[in-house]
């Protein structure tokens, strides 16, 4: 705690909110695994399904995935919009994490080891499955993991040039 508490005191809370960042970045490209942010993810995914399966089912079903990632986009766009850079940038970061779950998700369509909840079919595989792209599901996951890595990189570089812009 002395080295927080150090850190803290000398290059201040926004540097060390970067080095988090820089670090909870490097951490999703190299070794993803579900964590407590795709808690969030999963609750907001889930809404989704209940929300638009009075829609039918494949609008239910792509409703979760198009939530889950629509949501973080959205709050990003929105601080953006309204000035505050630096929580956008930090919301882009969750954006690209959200997304790195996703592939996550798609890439298990055929191996089907993730634990499910709410009783549904594995979204991802009925839906590559409805477009014949179901042998595909770990190439599309992964094609995914590397947007989302380079998302989580350029997220990560967007703070580091707002932080540098504002020291000068």
């Amino acid at each position: 705690m002395k080295i927080l508490s150090y850190l803290w005191k000398t290059i201040g809370p926004r540097r060390v909110g970067l080095v988090v960042m820089c670090v909870y970045a490097a951490w999703l490209v190299f070794f993803y695994s579900y964590h407590w942010v795709d808690g969030i993810n999963l609750l907001i995914h889930e809404a989704g399904h209940v929300v638009f399966s009075l829609f039918g089912e494949t609008l239910g079903v792509m409703a979760g995935p198009v939530l889950q990632l629509a949501v973080p986009f959205f709050i990003t766009f929105r601080l953006w919009r309204r000035g505050e850079a630096i929580p956008a940038a930090v919301c882009a970061l969750w954006s690209a994490e959200s997304l790195m779950y996703t592939a996550e998700y798609m890439a298990d369509a055929n191996r089907l080891a993730l634990p499910l909840i709410g009783g549904h079919p594995h979204d991802w595989r009925l839906l590559l499955e409805r477009v014949g792209a179901l042998e595909s599901a770990e190439e599309i996951g992964l094609a995914l993991h590397l947007l989302a890595s380079a998302a989580a990189v350029g997220a990560v570089w967007w703070t580091i040039r707002l932080e540098s812009e504002d020291a000068t």
